[in-house]
């Protein structure tokens, strides 16, 4: 784990609050002073302010991407260091966000010790390949549980956004207990 003074700012854009909040905290506690925003418009209004030295941003946000607050960075401190953090990794999105200047792309969760790592690791340095990769299996109830979540635990609207049967999806869900009575 990396370690930073209060000199290095990092600008965090979620447009979960309970998630920024945490976040915000956790990096908060790791040494950097902390600029918030919910929306791609306020995150391109704090790098026109003060342009940060770090940058944790969503992709998906209300109001667009955050690709557009990655490509605004890039042009206004091209030594920042910039991380698309998402719950929706696609390989187009993960290549579009380097070629803007992002260093990274990292899938939700992703615990703060993970993001200070890749923010202050050094320039060239390639993450080692993960000791235990996530099956498929897991990585599509990841999927499936975050959408779920972000639905405030909607099991119809859920089923319909990931276009699978109701039933299917609560089968699912009790299989790996995170409803008791999704009925």
């Amino acid at each position: 784990m990396y370690l930073c003074d209060y000199t290095k700012t990092l600008l965090l854009v979620e447009d979960d609050d309970a998630l920024r909040s945490r976040l915000g905290t956790a990096m908060q506690k790791r040494g950097f002073n902390i600029t918030s925003a919910s929306s791609v418009a306020e995150g391109l209004r704090a790098v026109r302010a003060n342009a940060p030295d770090y940058a944790v941003i969503d992709l998906r946000l209300q109001d667009g991407s955050g690709l557009d607050v990655v490509e605004a960075l890039e042009q206004q401190r091209p030594d920042a260091r910039a991380i698309i953090l998402t719950g929706y990794g696609n390989i187009p999105t993960a290549v579009a966000a380097t070629r803007l200047g992002a260093i990274d792309y990292i899938t939700k969760p992703a615990t703060a010790d993970e993001i200070v790592d890749t923010l202050m690791a050094p320039k060239g340095t390639r993450p080692p390949a993960p000791d235990a990769p996530i099956s498929p299996d897991d990585a599509r109830f990841e999927h499936i549980e975050q959408v779920f979540h972000e639905t405030g635990k909607n099991v119809s609207e859920t089923a319909r956004l990931l276009q699978m049967h109701r039933r299917t999806l609560q089968r699912i869900l009790r299989r790996h207990q995170v409803v008791k009575d999704a009925a």
